[in-house]
């Protein structure tokens, strides 16, 4: 079967259990964004994702994402940054992100709203929060979420969106569930301290073996890998497809 179609019959079940996980919630049909990870892969699996019809695009390391935005510049992509954001990589991520899913301190909204000034940009944010305490995981504290929320919020060229967390990883699904569900409540208790709750709407939480648990607490973003490009590789791989004009 080519790359193509095997991710566009991938798509059709994730998109199944999308639809399945909403209606179950009790959620509109589009409720829920999905975003494709595909980090790691090579440039072959990005077209052929897009061919598919997948038009947001997950990267957590940003050199990697700029090769491949560049190469696909004249394709319909929203590109999301979901990994941990070295400060010293803001300018480059504020320019070259539409999304980025994993701001944890002041000191990195500083740098990202000076980055998207003198790019003439307006990348839409969302906060980490580590629920669990990892020693692993990056985000902010519980405790730290409303002066970020704050900080963001006086960023002129930042647009404050909403939070994302990673839940521990675990074989059951349900063990994610205690941890979206309390992002849903911090967002919730938010709300009355916003300048423009309207806009404060998203939470990016649920990945490939939780999803539908995600969407039962509310997710608005989903981050699939391995349901739609298959077991995760070490590294890119060298790509023999020149980069679009």
């Amino acid at each position: 079967m080519e790359l193509a179609e095997t991710i566009a019959t991938r798509l059709v079940d994730v998109q199944a259990r999308i639809r399945n996980a909403l209606r179950a919630a009790g959620r509109p049909r589009d409720a829920v964004r999905l975003v494709a990870v595909s980090k790691t892969f090579c440039l072959e699996h990005v077209r052929a994702a897009i061919e598919a019809g997948l038009e947001d695009l997950g990267e957590n390391k940003v050199q990697e994402a700029l090769e491949k935005s560049a190469a696909t510049s004249s394709l319909p992509v929203t590109w999301h940054f979901i990994g941990h954001l070295q400060s010293n990589k803001a300018r480059k991520a504020a320019g070259a992100f539409d999304w980025i899913h994993s701001v944890d301190s002041v000191e990195l909204l500083r740098r990202l709203n000076r980055a998207a000034a003198d790019a003439g940009r307006r990348p839409q944010v969302l906060i980490q929060v580590d629920l669990a305490g990892e020693a692993t995981k990056h985000g902010a504290t519980e405790d730290d979420v409303a002066l970020l929320v704050a900080a963001a919020q006086a960023c002129e060229h930042l647009e404050l969106r909403g939070l994302m967390t990673l839940p521990p990883w675990s074989p059951d699904p349900e063990a994610a569930r205690p941890f979206f569900h309390r992002l849903a409540t911090i967002r919730q208790q938010l709300l009355p301290t916003l300048e423009r709750p309207d806009k404060f709407d998203q939470l990016s939480m649920g990945m490939s073996y939780d999803l539908e648990v995600a969407i039962a607490e509310g997710s608005t973003m989903v981050r699939v890998g391995t349901a739609l490009f298959g077991p995760r590789r070490p590294r890119v791989q060298k790509s023999s497809v020149p980069a679009d004009k």
